[in-house]
């Protein structure tokens, strides 16, 4: 039995990417809480795993060779993780491109742009405009782009479930705060209900579980999370 992975995480959708992935592929790991409102990704010792100081990061014992491996980029630790068990991911070239197609339309689409309509509508001290219209119209978009896909796939890659799916349901679970009407889009209601539901996916999320935030971020959060401790530099 291999040794188990050392998982560096938080609650939050990037994390949860992760704890699912783990779950699916039945692989041994423990959950290390990082209390991104604390500040705990500015820690040295998670520094070193996460340059970027953002969670999840990941220490396999036993990575290639046999040698521990260090990760961060919770795209990258979903490829390493699907290569690593023969799982989530198609072995033929097709296939294997199709999943790292949506993966990568969830890393530079779905993320970022969910992640800045969850901040402009929900976490900015000041409501602007400009921006809450900017980010909800793009997740509109987005959602109408997922939708339209699924209306001709039962999943993001094809027929087959995959890290593709893994990596973009997570963002898609708080659509009512982002301003989006899921059950307006049938084929992702469909999509989103069939991955709810999976076993592995209820297990994943409730990895850190507690710590899950219900109040507003105080004034020192805020500035942990979104001031100017993120432009520090760091030896």
């Amino acid at each position: 039995m291999s040794a188990a992975i050392e998982l560096y995480t938080w609650p939050t959708p990037n994390g949860h990417k992760i704890h699912i992935a783990l779950e699916e592929m039945e692989l041994p790991y423990v959950a290390h809480a990082v209390d991104i409102g604390a500040g705990d990704q500015f820690q040295p010792a998670f520094l070193k795993i996460s340059p970027n100081n953002k969670i999840p990061a990941m220490i396999d014992p036993d990575g290639p060779e046999g040698q521990p491996l260090a990760l961060m980029e919770s795209g990258a630790m979903l490829i390493y993780l699907a290569e690593k068990t023969g799982k989530l991911m198609p072995a033929d070239q097709r296939g294997r491109t199709e999943v790292l197609q949506w993966l990568m339309f969830q890393m530079g689409g779905v993320g970022p742009m969910l992640g800045q309509n969850h901040h402009f509508r929900n976490y900015a001290p000041v409501q602007l405009p400009y921006a809450i219209e900017r980010y909800t119209n793009e997740t509109t978009r987005l959602y109408k782009v997922l939708d339209q896909r699924l209306a001709n796939s039962p999943y993001l890659a094809g027929d087959a479930y995959s890290i593709a799916d893994i990596a973009t349901w997570p963002w898609l679970r708080y659509w009512d705060k982002q301003g989006q009407d899921l059950p307006a889009h049938a084929n992702l209601k469909r999509w989103f209900d069939a991955i709810a539901a999976r076993p592995a996916v209820v297990r994943g999320l409730q990895v850190l579980a507690d710590r899950t935030r219900t109040k507003p971020f105080t004034d020192q959060e805020r500035e942990i999370l979104f001031g100017s401790k993120q432009f520090e530099r760091r030896s």
